[in-house]
Protein backbone atom coordinates (compact mmCIF):
# COMPACT_ATOMS: atom_id res chain seq x y z
CA UNK A 1 0.00 0.00 0.00
CA UNK A 2 1.49 3.32 -1.25
CA UNK A 3 -1.67 6.05 -0.47
CA UNK A 4 -3.54 6.33 2.31
CA UNK A 5 -6.73 5.69 -0.91
CA UNK A 6 -5.04 2.19 -0.61
CA UNK A 7 -5.69 1.70 2.66
CA UNK A 8 -9.67 2.59 2.06
CA UNK A 9 -10.18 0.75 -0.96
CA UNK A 10 -8.72 -2.52 0.49
CA UNK A 11 -10.50 -2.25 3.56
CA UNK A 12 -13.93 -1.20 1.32
CA UNK A 13 -13.00 -4.34 -0.78
CA UNK A 14 -12.26 -6.66 2.19
CA UNK A 15 -15.05 -5.33 4.80
CA UNK A 16 -17.57 -3.55 2.72
CA UNK A 17 -20.60 -3.60 4.99
CA UNK A 18 -18.16 -3.12 8.41
CA UNK A 19 -18.50 -0.19 10.36
CA UNK A 20 -15.43 2.31 9.61
CA UNK A 21 -16.56 5.71 11.35
CA UNK A 22 -18.67 6.95 13.85
CA UNK A 23 -19.90 10.03 15.97
CA UNK A 24 -22.59 10.94 17.83
CA UNK A 25 -24.75 11.89 15.00
CA UNK A 26 -23.98 9.27 11.79
CA UNK A 27 -22.04 6.17 11.36
CA UNK A 28 -20.83 5.08 8.40
CA UNK A 29 -19.40 1.76 6.56
CA UNK A 30 -16.43 1.49 4.49
CA UNK A 31 -18.15 0.87 1.00
CA UNK A 32 -20.11 4.26 2.74
CA UNK A 33 -16.89 5.90 3.43
CA UNK A 34 -15.27 4.99 0.02
CA UNK A 35 -18.30 6.13 -2.11
CA UNK A 36 -18.95 9.30 -0.05
CA UNK A 37 -15.37 10.39 -0.88
CA UNK A 38 -15.47 9.29 -4.25
CA UNK A 39 -18.19 11.76 -4.67
CA UNK A 40 -16.66 14.57 -3.29
CA UNK A 41 -13.38 14.22 -4.76
CA UNK A 42 -15.11 13.63 -8.66
CA UNK A 43 -16.27 17.17 -7.77
CA UNK A 44 -13.49 18.70 -6.43
CA UNK A 45 -11.77 17.32 -9.64
CA UNK A 46 -14.63 19.30 -11.95
CA UNK A 47 -14.08 22.39 -10.22
CA UNK A 48 -10.33 22.83 -9.43
CA UNK A 49 -8.73 19.87 -11.23
CA UNK A 50 -6.23 17.52 -10.01
CA UNK A 51 -3.43 19.95 -9.29
CA UNK A 52 -2.16 19.04 -5.68
CA UNK A 53 -4.23 22.28 -4.14
CA UNK A 54 -4.25 22.59 -0.71
CA UNK A 55 -8.24 22.25 0.22
CA UNK A 56 -9.53 23.64 3.65
CA UNK A 57 -11.92 21.41 5.19
CA UNK A 58 -14.10 23.60 7.78
CA UNK A 59 -16.52 21.65 9.35
CA UNK A 60 -17.36 20.11 12.65
CA UNK A 61 -15.06 17.36 13.67
CA UNK A 62 -17.25 14.52 12.28
CA UNK A 63 -17.57 11.29 10.14
CA UNK A 64 -18.16 14.39 7.63
CA UNK A 65 -14.51 15.65 7.85
CA UNK A 66 -13.09 12.18 6.88
CA UNK A 67 -14.85 11.99 3.99
CA UNK A 68 -14.00 15.55 2.94
CA UNK A 69 -10.55 14.63 3.68
CA UNK A 70 -10.22 11.46 1.64
CA UNK A 71 -12.17 13.28 -0.96
CA UNK A 72 -9.61 16.17 -1.45
CA UNK A 73 -7.18 12.69 -2.06
CA UNK A 74 -9.58 11.56 -4.81
CA UNK A 75 -9.11 14.62 -6.91
CA UNK A 76 -5.92 15.12 -6.67
CA UNK A 77 -5.06 17.47 -4.21
CA UNK A 78 -4.59 17.48 -0.03
CA UNK A 79 -6.46 18.83 2.55
CA UNK A 80 -5.71 21.12 5.57
CA UNK A 81 -8.05 20.65 8.33
CA UNK A 82 -9.31 23.83 9.94
CA UNK A 83 -11.54 24.05 13.33
CA UNK A 84 -14.64 25.58 13.66
CA UNK A 85 -13.96 27.18 17.07
CA UNK A 86 -10.48 28.54 16.26
CA UNK A 87 -9.91 32.47 16.30
CA UNK A 88 -10.98 33.94 12.88
CA UNK A 89 -8.32 36.04 12.75
CA UNK A 90 -6.11 32.63 13.07
CA UNK A 91 -8.33 31.18 10.25
CA UNK A 92 -7.60 34.38 8.29
CA UNK A 93 -4.00 34.13 8.99
CA UNK A 94 -3.34 30.61 7.67
CA UNK A 95 -5.35 31.64 4.66
CA UNK A 96 -3.17 34.01 3.54
CA UNK A 97 -0.38 31.12 3.86
CA UNK A 98 -2.43 28.33 2.14
CA UNK A 99 -4.18 30.38 -0.37
CA UNK A 100 -6.33 27.81 -0.97
CA UNK A 101 -7.59 26.18 -3.97
CA UNK A 102 -11.06 25.64 -2.29
CA UNK A 103 -13.22 25.51 0.98
CA UNK A 104 -15.58 22.53 1.62
CA UNK A 105 -17.43 23.76 4.64
CA UNK A 106 -21.57 23.35 5.21
CA UNK A 107 -24.88 24.91 5.13
CA UNK A 108 -24.47 25.59 9.13
CA UNK A 109 -20.89 27.34 8.36
CA UNK A 110 -21.46 28.85 5.13
CA UNK A 111 -21.55 32.63 6.32
CA UNK A 112 -18.53 32.47 8.68
CA UNK A 113 -16.68 30.92 5.95
CA UNK A 114 -17.22 33.19 3.58
CA UNK A 115 -15.68 36.13 5.64
CA UNK A 116 -12.28 34.38 5.36
CA UNK A 117 -12.92 32.61 2.19
CA UNK A 118 -10.90 34.75 -0.46
CA UNK A 119 -10.66 33.76 -3.66
CA UNK A 120 -10.79 30.20 -2.78
CA UNK A 121 -13.98 28.28 -3.96
CA UNK A 122 -16.89 28.38 -1.45
CA UNK A 123 -17.96 24.89 -1.74
CA UNK A 124 -21.05 22.89 0.20
CA UNK A 125 -20.69 19.20 1.42
CA UNK A 126 -24.20 18.41 0.86
CA UNK A 127 -23.76 19.57 -2.83
CA UNK A 128 -20.27 18.12 -2.79
CA UNK A 129 -21.59 14.54 -2.14
CA UNK A 130 -24.38 14.37 -5.18
CA UNK A 131 -21.96 14.20 -7.37
CA UNK A 132 -21.84 11.23 -9.98
CA UNK A 133 -18.06 9.20 -9.13
CA UNK A 134 -16.25 8.53 -12.27
CA UNK A 135 -14.31 5.44 -12.16
CA UNK A 136 -12.17 6.42 -14.90
CA UNK A 137 -11.33 9.75 -14.21
CA UNK A 138 -10.94 8.42 -10.31
CA UNK A 139 -8.53 5.93 -11.27
CA UNK A 140 -6.54 7.96 -13.73
CA UNK A 141 -5.69 10.63 -11.14
CA UNK A 142 -5.44 7.78 -8.51
CA UNK A 143 -2.50 6.30 -10.36
CA UNK A 144 -0.45 8.98 -11.14
CA UNK A 145 -0.24 9.64 -6.84
CA UNK A 146 3.03 8.47 -5.55
CA UNK A 147 3.45 8.14 -1.40
CA UNK A 148 5.84 11.03 -2.13
CA UNK A 149 3.29 13.90 -3.22
CA UNK A 150 1.56 15.77 -0.08
CA UNK A 151 -1.57 14.59 2.05
CA UNK A 152 -2.20 17.34 4.64
CA UNK A 153 -0.78 20.26 5.84
CA UNK A 154 -1.50 21.44 9.59
CA UNK A 155 -0.72 25.02 10.69
CA UNK A 156 1.60 24.83 14.65
CA UNK A 157 2.45 27.92 16.00
CA UNK A 158 5.35 29.87 14.45
CA UNK A 159 7.98 32.01 16.35
CA UNK A 160 7.11 35.31 14.65
CA UNK A 161 3.52 34.88 15.54
CA UNK A 162 2.46 33.70 12.04
CA UNK A 163 1.36 30.17 11.71
CA UNK A 164 3.51 27.33 10.35
CA UNK A 165 2.07 24.87 7.85
CA UNK A 166 3.94 21.53 8.17
CA UNK A 167 3.42 19.43 5.20
CA UNK A 168 3.26 16.03 5.16
CA UNK A 169 3.19 13.13 2.58
CA UNK A 170 1.25 9.72 2.06
CA UNK A 171 4.75 8.08 3.13
CA UNK A 172 4.65 8.96 6.87
CA UNK A 173 1.12 8.00 6.99
CA UNK A 174 2.22 4.75 5.51
CA UNK A 175 5.15 4.42 7.26
CA UNK A 176 3.48 5.21 10.70
CA UNK A 177 0.95 2.78 10.17
CA UNK A 178 3.30 -0.61 8.69
CA UNK A 179 4.90 0.10 12.29
CA UNK A 180 1.79 0.12 14.00
CA UNK A 181 0.78 -3.25 12.61
CA UNK A 182 4.37 -4.86 13.11
CA UNK A 183 4.50 -3.38 16.76
CA UNK A 184 1.14 -3.91 17.89
CA UNK A 185 -1.72 -6.29 17.53
CA UNK A 186 -4.07 -4.78 15.71
CA UNK A 187 -6.81 -6.20 13.82
CA UNK A 188 -10.00 -5.59 12.25
CA UNK A 189 -12.08 -6.00 15.50
CA UNK A 190 -10.18 -3.22 17.16
CA UNK A 191 -12.51 0.05 17.83
CA UNK A 192 -10.21 3.25 18.07
CA UNK A 193 -11.11 5.94 20.46
CA UNK A 194 -10.65 9.32 18.50
CA UNK A 195 -9.66 12.38 20.97
CA UNK A 196 -7.69 14.56 19.32
CA UNK A 197 -8.73 17.38 17.31
CA UNK A 198 -8.43 16.70 13.14
CA UNK A 199 -6.14 19.77 13.30
CA UNK A 200 -3.98 17.84 15.70
CA UNK A 201 -1.57 15.40 14.05
CA UNK A 202 -2.17 12.69 16.93
CA UNK A 203 -5.60 12.53 14.98
CA UNK A 204 -4.04 10.73 12.00
CA UNK A 205 -3.23 7.79 14.39
CA UNK A 206 -7.35 7.72 14.16
CA UNK A 207 -8.56 8.73 10.49
CA UNK A 208 -6.21 6.23 9.07
CA UNK A 209 -5.74 3.74 11.21
CA UNK A 210 -9.72 2.37 11.37
CA UNK A 211 -8.67 2.82 6.97
CA UNK A 212 -5.64 0.47 7.17
CA UNK A 213 -6.49 -2.04 9.71
CA UNK A 214 -10.26 -2.85 8.36
CA UNK A 215 -11.13 -1.39 12.27
CA UNK A 216 -13.61 1.45 13.31
CA UNK A 217 -12.69 4.45 14.66
CA UNK A 218 -15.40 6.78 17.42
CA UNK A 219 -15.19 10.34 17.41
CA UNK A 220 -15.50 10.67 21.29
CA UNK A 221 -17.66 13.79 21.79
CA UNK A 222 -15.73 16.40 23.66
CA UNK A 223 -17.58 17.34 26.67
CA UNK A 224 -17.20 14.07 27.72
CA UNK A 225 -13.83 14.93 28.65
CA UNK A 226 -15.17 16.98 31.60
CA UNK A 227 -17.05 14.02 32.94
CA UNK A 228 -14.37 11.15 33.49
CA UNK A 229 -17.09 8.54 34.89
CA UNK A 230 -19.32 9.29 31.57
CA UNK A 231 -16.26 9.06 29.46
CA UNK A 232 -15.93 5.54 30.71
CA UNK A 233 -18.87 4.68 30.21
CA UNK A 234 -18.97 5.44 26.81
CA UNK A 235 -15.84 3.75 26.23
CA UNK A 236 -17.46 0.66 27.35
CA UNK A 237 -20.29 1.28 25.10
CA UNK A 238 -18.42 1.92 21.83
CA UNK A 239 -16.17 -1.36 23.12
CA UNK A 240 -12.91 1.02 22.58
CA UNK A 241 -9.70 -1.25 22.60
CA UNK A 242 -7.62 1.64 21.99
CA UNK A 243 -6.57 4.80 21.74
CA UNK A 244 -3.91 7.36 21.51
CA UNK A 245 -4.55 10.12 23.46
CA UNK A 246 -2.53 13.46 24.90
CA UNK A 247 -1.48 12.93 28.56
CA UNK A 248 -3.68 15.22 29.87
CA UNK A 249 -6.86 14.03 28.59
CA UNK A 250 -5.93 10.55 30.61
CA UNK A 251 -4.71 12.45 33.17
CA UNK A 252 -8.19 13.66 34.06
CA UNK A 253 -9.12 10.46 34.93
CA UNK A 254 -6.28 9.52 37.49
CA UNK A 255 -6.83 12.98 38.97
CA UNK A 256 -10.38 12.32 39.61
CA UNK A 257 -9.70 8.58 40.54
CA UNK A 258 -12.08 7.66 38.00
CA UNK A 259 -11.82 4.08 38.27
CA UNK A 260 -13.20 3.84 41.89
CA UNK A 261 -16.66 4.10 39.81
CA UNK A 262 -16.38 2.03 36.29
CA UNK A 263 -13.48 0.73 34.35
CA UNK A 264 -13.11 0.32 30.68
CA UNK A 265 -13.71 -3.01 29.66
CA UNK A 266 -12.56 -3.55 26.43
CA UNK A 267 -8.77 -1.49 26.51
CA UNK A 268 -6.15 -2.93 25.38
CA UNK A 269 -3.69 -0.42 24.58
CA UNK A 270 -3.11 3.06 26.10
CA UNK A 271 -0.79 5.17 23.82
CA UNK A 272 -0.25 8.53 24.36
CA UNK A 273 2.09 11.37 23.15
CA UNK A 274 2.28 15.08 22.46
CA UNK A 275 3.67 16.05 26.13
CA UNK A 276 5.05 14.70 29.23
CA UNK A 277 2.79 12.31 31.28
CA UNK A 278 3.17 13.01 35.25
CA UNK A 279 4.41 9.63 36.36
CA UNK A 280 1.96 9.52 39.14
CA UNK A 281 -1.34 9.88 36.90
CA UNK A 282 0.43 7.13 34.38
CA UNK A 283 1.02 4.92 37.81
CA UNK A 284 -2.64 5.29 38.30
CA UNK A 285 -3.61 3.72 34.77
CA UNK A 286 -1.36 1.16 35.74
CA UNK A 287 -2.15 0.02 38.73
CA UNK A 288 -6.07 -0.10 38.10
CA UNK A 289 -5.57 -1.52 34.45
CA UNK A 290 -2.21 -3.91 34.48
CA UNK A 291 -2.60 -5.73 31.31
CA UNK A 292 -3.27 -2.97 29.02
CA UNK A 293 -0.62 -2.23 27.05
CA UNK A 294 0.77 1.33 27.44
CA UNK A 295 3.41 2.99 25.40
CA UNK A 296 4.61 6.66 25.50
CA UNK A 297 5.33 8.06 21.26
CA UNK A 298 6.71 10.93 20.51
CA UNK A 299 7.64 13.24 17.82
CA UNK A 300 6.82 17.02 16.63
CA UNK A 301 4.56 18.03 13.84
CA UNK A 302 7.50 17.55 11.39
CA UNK A 303 8.00 13.98 11.87
CA UNK A 304 4.60 12.83 13.00
CA UNK A 305 5.58 9.59 15.13
CA UNK A 306 9.07 9.17 15.66
CA UNK A 307 10.20 7.30 18.28
CA UNK A 308 8.48 5.41 21.06
CA UNK A 309 8.56 2.93 24.34
CA UNK A 310 5.74 0.47 25.01
CA UNK A 311 6.12 -0.02 28.72
CA UNK A 312 7.14 -3.38 30.24
CA UNK A 313 6.04 -3.16 33.85
CA UNK A 314 10.21 -2.63 34.90
CA UNK A 315 9.80 0.88 35.02
CA UNK A 316 11.40 2.72 38.30
CA UNK A 317 9.05 4.16 40.10
CA UNK A 318 8.69 8.05 39.78
CA UNK A 319 11.06 8.44 37.09
CA UNK A 320 9.83 9.89 33.38
CA UNK A 321 9.32 7.56 30.93
CA UNK A 322 11.66 7.20 27.77
CA UNK A 323 10.64 8.30 24.38
CA UNK A 324 12.33 5.09 23.60
CA UNK A 325 13.10 3.88 20.02
CA UNK A 326 13.23 5.51 16.13
CA UNK A 327 10.22 3.90 15.35
CA UNK A 328 10.76 1.75 11.48
CA UNK A 329 13.02 3.52 8.16
CA UNK A 330 13.88 6.63 11.25
CA UNK A 331 17.30 7.37 12.56
CA UNK A 332 17.62 9.63 15.56
CA UNK A 333 21.20 11.85 15.62
CA UNK A 334 22.02 13.02 18.99
CA UNK A 335 24.45 16.16 18.01
CA UNK A 336 25.81 19.20 19.86
CA UNK A 337 25.71 23.01 18.42
CA UNK A 338 28.75 21.56 16.19
CA UNK A 339 26.19 19.42 14.35
CA UNK A 340 28.39 17.01 15.73
CA UNK A 341 27.54 13.25 17.81
CA UNK A 342 27.66 13.68 21.06
CA UNK A 343 29.30 10.83 23.51
CA UNK A 344 27.11 8.36 24.65
CA UNK A 345 24.91 9.22 28.18
CA UNK A 346 25.53 12.72 27.24
CA UNK A 347 22.56 15.28 26.26
CA UNK A 348 22.38 16.85 23.04
CA UNK A 349 19.79 18.31 20.49
CA UNK A 350 17.65 14.98 18.91
CA UNK A 351 17.67 15.15 14.96
CA UNK A 352 15.70 12.70 12.99
CA UNK A 353 15.91 11.22 9.79
CA UNK A 354 14.05 8.70 7.80
CA UNK A 355 10.56 8.22 6.37
CA UNK A 356 8.75 10.13 8.87
CA UNK A 357 10.29 13.41 7.50
CA UNK A 358 7.60 16.44 6.39
CA UNK A 359 8.13 17.75 3.40
CA UNK A 360 8.39 21.15 4.77
CA UNK A 361 6.64 24.02 5.34
CA UNK A 362 4.13 25.14 3.26
CA UNK A 363 5.03 28.51 1.29
CA UNK A 364 7.81 28.87 3.77
CA UNK A 365 11.40 27.86 1.83
CA UNK A 366 13.18 30.23 4.11
CA UNK A 367 12.12 28.11 7.21
CA UNK A 368 12.01 25.00 5.52
CA UNK A 369 16.12 25.50 4.92
CA UNK A 370 16.75 26.39 8.59
CA UNK A 371 14.62 23.94 10.03
CA UNK A 372 15.42 20.67 7.57
CA UNK A 373 19.11 20.74 6.81
CA UNK A 374 21.48 18.73 5.54
CA UNK A 375 23.14 15.82 7.88
CA UNK A 376 26.34 17.21 9.17
CA UNK A 377 27.89 14.18 8.97
CA UNK A 378 28.45 13.99 5.44
CA UNK A 379 28.00 15.99 2.15
CA UNK A 380 28.26 13.28 0.03
CA UNK A 381 24.80 13.29 -1.51
CA UNK A 382 21.40 14.59 -0.46
CA UNK A 383 20.40 13.88 3.33
CA UNK A 384 18.07 15.66 5.02
CA UNK A 385 17.71 15.94 8.82
CA UNK A 386 14.94 17.88 11.38
CA UNK A 387 16.35 20.06 14.12
CA UNK A 388 13.60 18.93 16.73
CA UNK A 389 14.77 21.65 19.30
CA UNK A 390 14.32 19.14 21.96
CA UNK A 391 17.17 17.46 24.24
CA UNK A 392 17.96 13.84 24.87
CA UNK A 393 20.53 11.70 25.96
CA UNK A 394 20.49 8.06 25.52
CA UNK A 395 20.15 5.68 28.45
CA UNK A 396 22.02 2.52 28.79
CA UNK A 397 19.75 0.47 27.58
CA UNK A 398 19.62 2.46 24.27
CA UNK A 399 16.45 4.30 24.84
CA UNK A 400 16.39 8.01 24.51
CA UNK A 401 15.25 9.81 27.23
CA UNK A 402 13.54 13.46 26.61
CA UNK A 403 15.50 16.23 29.00
CA UNK A 404 13.66 19.52 28.21
CA UNK A 405 13.18 21.68 24.92
CA UNK A 406 16.06 23.73 23.91
CA UNK A 407 14.66 27.07 23.83
CA UNK A 408 13.66 25.54 27.87
CA UNK A 409 17.36 25.86 28.65
CA UNK A 410 18.15 29.00 30.30
CA UNK A 411 20.98 30.88 32.20
CA UNK A 412 20.35 31.91 35.78
CA UNK A 413 22.99 32.41 38.66
CA UNK A 414 25.66 31.85 35.89
CA UNK A 415 24.33 28.42 35.56
CA UNK A 416 22.66 26.66 32.67
CA UNK A 417 19.71 25.08 33.57
CA UNK A 418 16.74 22.84 32.00
CA UNK A 419 13.32 24.48 32.88
CA UNK A 420 12.02 20.53 32.24
CA UNK A 421 14.66 19.11 34.85
CA UNK A 422 13.00 21.50 37.34
CA UNK A 423 9.49 19.99 36.33
CA UNK A 424 10.03 17.21 36.84
CA UNK A 425 11.63 17.56 40.10
CA UNK A 426 8.10 19.28 41.02
CA UNK A 427 5.94 16.39 39.83
CA UNK A 428 7.40 13.96 42.40
CA UNK A 429 6.45 16.17 45.00
CA UNK A 430 3.43 14.29 46.87
CA UNK A 431 -0.04 15.92 45.34
CA UNK A 432 1.47 17.98 42.60
CA UNK A 433 -0.70 16.63 39.63
CA UNK A 434 1.26 18.68 36.99
CA UNK A 435 3.78 21.98 36.59
CA UNK A 436 5.23 24.19 34.59
CA UNK A 437 8.24 26.81 35.28
CA UNK A 438 9.35 30.00 32.73
CA UNK A 439 11.39 32.54 33.37
CA UNK A 440 11.49 35.86 34.14
CA UNK A 441 14.15 37.74 32.47
CA UNK A 442 13.68 40.95 33.54
CA UNK A 443 13.51 40.05 37.45
CA UNK A 444 16.29 37.03 37.11
CA UNK A 445 13.79 34.79 38.47
CA UNK A 446 12.13 31.31 38.10
CA UNK A 447 8.52 31.24 37.90
CA UNK A 448 6.76 27.65 39.02
CA UNK A 449 3.24 27.24 38.04
CA UNK A 450 1.40 23.88 39.61
CA UNK A 451 -1.91 22.36 40.37
CA UNK A 452 -3.33 19.97 43.00
CA UNK A 453 -2.63 19.90 46.51
CA UNK A 454 -1.97 23.17 47.61
CA UNK A 455 1.51 23.86 49.75
CA UNK A 456 2.79 27.03 52.05
CA UNK A 457 5.42 27.95 49.98
CA UNK A 458 8.37 27.27 51.92
CA UNK A 459 6.89 23.86 52.30
CA UNK A 460 7.12 22.87 48.87
CA UNK A 461 10.65 24.59 48.41
CA UNK A 462 11.17 22.48 51.21
CA UNK A 463 10.22 19.74 48.99
CA UNK A 464 11.77 20.65 45.38
CA UNK A 465 15.54 21.35 47.54
CA UNK A 466 15.26 17.76 48.36
CA UNK A 467 15.98 17.26 44.42
CA UNK A 468 17.30 20.36 43.25
CA UNK A 469 20.45 22.24 43.69
CA UNK A 470 19.94 26.10 45.03
CA UNK A 471 20.26 27.63 41.89
CA UNK A 472 17.68 25.81 40.06
CA UNK A 473 15.27 26.45 43.45
CA UNK A 474 12.20 28.32 41.91
CA UNK A 475 12.36 32.55 43.03
CA UNK A 476 8.00 32.28 42.64
CA UNK A 477 5.79 29.86 43.18
CA UNK A 478 2.00 30.16 42.11
CA UNK A 479 -0.42 27.74 42.61
CA UNK A 480 -3.62 27.11 40.10
CA UNK A 481 -6.78 25.38 40.38
CA UNK A 482 -5.73 23.78 36.74
CA UNK A 483 -2.77 25.09 34.17
CA UNK A 484 -4.34 26.94 31.32
CA UNK A 485 -4.39 24.55 28.16
CA UNK A 486 -4.57 25.14 24.32
CA UNK A 487 -6.63 23.19 22.27
CA UNK A 488 -4.38 20.63 21.57
CA UNK A 489 -4.87 19.69 25.31
CA UNK A 490 -0.82 21.29 25.77
CA UNK A 491 0.05 23.59 29.07
CA UNK A 492 -0.34 26.96 27.49
CA UNK A 493 3.32 27.78 28.68
CA UNK A 494 3.46 31.14 26.29
CA UNK A 495 0.38 32.29 28.32
CA UNK A 496 2.09 31.57 31.35
CA UNK A 497 4.81 33.60 30.56
CA UNK A 498 2.37 36.42 29.90
CA UNK A 499 1.54 36.49 33.69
Amino acid sequence: MNTVLDFLEGSAAKYPDRQAYEDDKKLLTFTETRNLARRAGMALQEKIGAEKKPVVVYLDKSVECIVSFFGAVYSGNFYCPLDTEMPLERVKIIMQVLQPAAVITDLAHRNTAREFSGDALLLLYEELILTEASDAILGGIKEKITEQDPLYVLFTSGSTGVPKGVLLNHRVVVNYMEWLSETFDLSCEDVFGNQAPFYFDVSIHDIYGAAYFGAKTVIIPRYMFGFPAKLIGYLNEKRISTFLWVPSAMGIIARLKAFRAVRPEYLRHAMFAGEVFPRKQLDYWRENLPDVIYANLYGPTETYVCTAYVMTGEEEEGVPLPIGKPVSNTQALILDEEGRAVPAGETGELCIRGSCLALGYYNNPERTAASFVQNPQHCLYPDRIYHTGDLVRLDENGDLIYISRKDFQIKHMGYRIELGEIENAVRNVPGIEDCACTYRTDRQRIVLYYEGKEYPQNELLEAVGKRLPEYMIPGQIVYMEALPRNLNGKIDRAGLAGK
